[in-house]
């Protein structure tokens, strides 16, 4: 990790908070269960997966964890009921899609192929699969150890929302994976430091 990468992370995760807080504050909720919790649009993993696609796993897993850290908030304080639990697990959940798809990425080498395009679409789909898992884990298991009672009731609101996002962060992903000009500015980004030392010898 050099500095360009860790301006690459608090880029993406800016990004990502930013696109977090429209997304939940301005589209509309979609379910509510009043007083427990609801489910609403949130475009937050749009900067987890490009910062997993040109930054790598680990990359992609911390600007998933800190760009998560608004909805986390949001879920645990405004429109639901989860407070603390929902501000330190939902970064984590998220944090799972970024590691997942940095490393299918990676594995692949999906980047030095001729349908990077094609790819991303399913690479994407099924690298939220493990933060699928978690929240349905979360909602069954995590929630009933610390506080009494599961919320099974919300796996139906929460996980078709989430696909249906994903579904559509695929479709843009997979666009910006075959843009020519936005892989070469991010690997530009990544690697004109490593050239200007390999020309000059360092």
């Amino acid at each position: 990790m050099d500095a360009k990468q860790w301006a690459f992370i608090a880029m993406m995760s800016a990004l990502g908070t930013v696109l977090s807080a429209i997304s939940l504050n301005f589209s509309p909720v979609l379910i509510a269960v009043p007083g427990q919790g609801a489910a609403a649009l949130d475009l937050s993993h749009v900067a987890t997966f490009v910062a997993a696609i040109f930054g790598g796993p680990f990359v992609g897993a911390v600007v998933g964890f800190l760009s998560g850290i608004y909805a986390g908030y949001h879920f645990g304080f405004v429109i639901g009921s989860l407070g603390i639990l929902s501000l330190i697990a939902t970064p984590i959940g998220k944090s799972l899609t970024g590691l997942t798809a940095g490393f299918l990425y990676k594995k692949l080498k999906i980047n030095s192929g001729t349908h990077a395009a094609t790819l991303t679409i399913p690479i994407i789909l099924i690298s939220y699969i493990p933060e699928c898992l978690y929240t349905i884990s979360y909602f069954l298991y995590i929630v009933l150890y610390l506080y009494g009672n599961a919320m099974s009731f919300m796996i139906p609101i929460v996980i078709p929302k989430a696909w249906i996002e994903i579904a559509i962060m695929s479709v843009i992903m997979g666009a910006l994976a075959g843009n020519t000009s936005f892989k070469e500015f991010i690997f530009r980004f990544f690697h004109s430091q490593k050239s200007e030392n390999h020309r000059t010898g360092q």
